[in-house]
């Protein structure tokens, strides 16, 4: 009991021991899982599972996190009422987070490619996302994106998707 006290003392003094603060500088690949949401051109909407891939690099600066993103994520998507199928999408994407440690909150922006049999089309990506480090090397993220594109296929039918993925990466 006597060295019970001082122990517990200087515990409370010096404060608990840090938590291991994560680094989450450097490329990483993956894969995802997801569920998404599609109004396309008249009036026609879908929902479907998602499969896509991913590689990109973050860069840790203490507090905050930027990196950069290619996805691609397979929909196979048909669209009721003749509106066609959406294919495959494509991802350029920006992000900025803050390092919580082992986890990540961040938000993404950026350019993004849809491919349907209407024709392929350019648009615009953005979201959230939180991340967390499970070990140095394999990291598990949730991320929800809104996909916006204008006038496909020379039209004047917009295609609109908001989509839920469930993601691993693997750091390297």
């Amino acid at each position: 009991m006597k060295l019970l006290v001082p122990a517990v003392t200087s515990v409370a003094l010096l404060g608990a021991p840090a938590a291991m603060a994560a680094d989450w500088t450097g490329p990483y690949a993956g894969f995802s899982i997801g569920h998404a949401d599609v109004d396309g051109p008249g009036a026609a909407d879908g929902k479907e599972t998602t499969f896509g891939g991913h590689i990109g690099y973050d860069y840790d600066f203490g507090d905050f996190v930027v990196g950069s993103e290619l996805e691609v994520t397979r929909f196979d998507l048909g669209l009721p009422a003749g509106g066609g199928t959406v294919d495959n999408v494509a991802n350029l994407k920006l992000k900025g987070g803050y390092d919580f440690g082992p986890a990540l909150g961040y938000a993404v922006v950026g350019a993004s490619r849809a491919y349907t049999s209407l024709g392929n089309e350019n648009g615009y990506v953005y979201g959230l996302g939180v991340a967390y480090q499970v070990t140095e090397q394999f990291t598990v993220s949730g991320e929800v994106l809104q996909h916006k594109f204008s006038n496909v296929s020379s039209s004047t039918s917009d295609l609109d998707s908001a989509s839920v993925n469930l993601r691993a990466s693997f750091r390297f």
